[in-house]
């Protein structure tokens, strides 16, 4: 991956804008003229969504593309309301683990540092992750205390390329907090602007922009 790009976006339509076009710049940059033909497509990989705390609703955007994409599952927490981040951590690594094609992570909130922790313990590959609303976990503040147990984040480089998007105004992680994780990841940026914690109740149920995002990251892959 290149070097993490930032750019707001102030309205719907300069979302899009940005979205696309910044993911098209930075990925592009690692693509091969080799590889063109092999780009990926959803049916060439397993689509991991892994939701945060309380789990993603009927109306929440990750269960709006798990329906729509015929190799996407959730991975399924025993409990949702009360995480144990060890259990959170092994659940994600089994359901990699368990993958037959290359694995793309989509994860929102807490599911991020989940993922996070259970790298160590992918045995399978994983092609690429989209993040969205990274909470700091580090944060005595933000409310439930008890989301402070999944953190630190790790600050490693990660073995794959990933997406990181992040909101102005999210209430569980500030963007100046996302804008560093994502450096230390070498995750690419992405600034949605004023645009909550980037869920249901935050009006991110349809989210065209995301899924513009998404398809335009999941194409630019490498098999």
């Amino acid at each position: 991956m290149t070097q993490p790009t930032r750019e707001t976006a102030t309205g719907n339509g300069a979302i899009i804008t940005n979205f696309t076009a910044l993911v098209a710049l930075s990925l592009d940059r690692t693509v091969k003229l080799s590889h063109i033909g092999g780009i990926m497509k959803a049916s060439d990989v397993d689509i991991l969504i892994i939701p945060g705390y309380t789990n993603s609703g009927p109306d929440h955007w990750q269960s709006r593309w798990e329906a729509k994409l015929s190799t996407a599952r959730r991975v399924e927490q025993a409990e949702w309301s009360k995480p144990v981040r060890d259990d959170w951590v092994a659940r994600i690594a089994e359901e990699v683990n368990a993958s037959s094609r290359p694995v793309v992570l989509v994860a929102h909130s807490l599911g991020i540092p989940s993922a996070i922790h259970a790298i160590p313990h992918f045995r399978k590959k994983v092609a690429g992750a989209f993040f969205v609303a990274p909470p700091d976990v580090a944060n005595p503040n933000i409310r439930p205390k008890h989301l402070m147990t999944f953190g630190p984040y790790p600050r490693d480089p990660l073995p794959f390329p990933a997406i990181t998007v992040a909101s102005r105004n999210d209430p569980f992680g500030s963007y100046e907090h996302a804008d560093d994780i994502a450096a230390s990841w070498g995750s690419l940026l992405i600034d949605a602007g004023e645009s909550g914690h980037i869920n249901a109740e935050s009006g991110h149920g349809p989210w065209p922009e995301g899924t513009m995002v998404f398809a335009q990251f999941l194409s630019r892959l490498k098999p």
